[in-house]
């Protein structure tokens, strides 16, 4: 890295009063080729129009997802068009509109006692998480989404919701909530567009341990190890307990001015990066006393048998850091140091993580278009209640994901057929997070009973 550092020109040195600081430009936007502009736009042009509902049941034609989903005594349902039942409360929560539009009298599935007792008995998170690894694994089978990614890499982001009713399940932050409060919905989303894990957190993050969680904690068949999240999201801990757990920490880094370097040796020379590396480690002090604690906390988190947020205590003790979290914070500044250094190095890393992060923030604006009920605010006041719904819109995204990806692979092949100029680098470049051509709004009918057009006034509601 020193060597090629003089050909780097993202990396620079200046000196600020007595102190030496890193700095590290930002990365140029490339240009779009026409090829690819058109490419996308002729692509999304072929995308069929198709209401929601709709498209939820297809999905569940190709994969059978809602066989996931159970009955809540495990005993098994007579009734008929369950799938339609279930497909309703799915939209009902994923689109934050309640059950009141989807509510017909004249069909059983959709009858208001009908949608009540699916809701109570079948939509819970046990049953989402099921089904959403059916998705997941549908996903990974089409040929695009190999193309976008072979499930290696996952990133870490959140998205913000209001909660306008009184709960302790919310918390403050005037930034993203003003004067109220709110939620963060924590996902973790793979290279292949699919989120494959979620957790709700009180107000907005301010324990990395939910990062750890939400990759451990993946139900799905895949497997990433390379996570990467925004600036901000990380500490020394978490880094060192990434590594030992076989993963690679991957965190954008946009401010290195206050970034700290550790070494091992003191006697090395590290070029320019002395000024700036006066941190020394110290494995055999902080770190080898605690080797054996270290491995059995380790392998309790690997095997599942600990649940990542209850080693809070373990590792804090008020608001210091226990000797053991020291430990594991040596090997993490360790691991910091490695990837910010490579980091530093390989403008393609930084691109990779860029490109990871900007998947995560447009399927949440995808989101943004499906939570469109009651001003996009969550209104459940508890915690098990905002889990069924956010876990409802997760799955419902990765829906439309699968249905955008299955049809965007159809019309690469049949552009490709008719001659169309495809280029490898620019279906690359493709993404599925569109929503344009789905009908989320349902549909208005402008007719009117016959009777009433008469003079003759509507029956009253007997549902009392």
């Amino acid at each position: 890295m020193l060597d090629r550092l003089p050909e780097n020109p993202a990396v620079r040195f200046a000196e600020n009063g007595d102190k030496t600081e890193l700095i590290l430009n930002p990365l140029d936007a490339i240009e779009e080729t026409p090829s690819l502009i058109a490419l996308r736009q002729r692509v999304a042009d072929m995308l069929p129009r198709v209401d929601l509902p709709e498209l939820i049941l297809e999905i569940d034609a190709r994969t059978h997802f809602i066989g996931s989903f159970t009955h809540s005594s495990e005993q098994s349902s007579r009734v008929s068009d369950l799938n339609i039942s279930i497909c309703a409360m799915l939209m009902a929560e994923a689109c934050n509109t309640g059950p009141e539009p989807f509510i017909r009298n004249d069909v059983a599935a959709l009858k208001r006692d009908r949608l009540t007792w699916t809701d109570s008995n079948y939509i819970r998170d046990e049953t989402i998480r099921a089904a959403n690894a059916i998705l997941v694994a549908a996903q990974s089978g089409v040929p695009l989404a190999n193309i976008w990614g072979g499930g290696e890499v996952a990133s870490a982001d959140g998205m913000r919701f209001v909660v306008p009713v009184r709960t302790v399940h919310a918390g403050p932050n005037p930034k993203y909530f003003k004067e109220g409060r709110g939620v963060t919905w924590y996902n973790l989303i793979s290279d292949q567009y699919s989120g494959i894990n979620d957790i709700v957190v009180p107000g907005t993050l301010r324990d990395s341990l939910v990062i750890l969680a939400v990759v451990l904690e993946q139900q799905t068949d895949q497997m990433p190890y390379q996570i990467m999240t925004d600036t901000g999201a990380y500490s020394d801990v978490i880094f060192g307990l990434f590594r030992l757990l076989g993963y690679r920490f991957c965190p954008r880094i946009a401010d290195t001015g206050g970034a700290r370097f550790w070494h091992i040796d003191p006697k090395a020379d590290y070029g320019p990066f002395n000024a700036i590396s006066s941190h020394r480690l110290n494995f055999g002090k902080k770190t080898e006393p605690h080797w054996d604690d270290i491995l059995r906390l380790i392998a309790s988190l690997k095997l599942g048998r600990l649940n990542v947020m209850s080693i809070m205590k373990t590792l804090q003790t008020g608001d210091r850091p226990t000797s053991l979290a020291q430990a594991i914070a040596e090997i993490g500044r360790a691991d910091k140091t490695i990837h910010m250094l490579t980091y530093l190095d390989d403008e393609n890393k930084r691109r990779r993580t860029l490109q990871q992060l900007n998947r995560g923030e447009g399927r949440h604006a995808v989101a943004r278009n499906v939570f469109h009920g009651k001003r996009g605010e969550l209104r459940q006041a508890y915690r098990e209640g905002q889990e069924d719904q956010l876990g409802s819109l997760g799955l419902v995204l990765n829906i439309i994901v699968l249905w955008n990806t299955i049809y965007m692979d159809a019309a690469i092949q049949q552009l490709r057929h008719e001659g169309y100029p495809v280029q490898d680098e620019d279906v690359e470049k493709l993404s599925p997070l569109l929503c344009g051509h789905i009908n989320m709004q349902g549909r208005y009918s402008f007719t009117v009973p016959e009777s009433v057009s008469k003079g003759e006034l509507r029956a009253f509601n007997e549902e009392l």
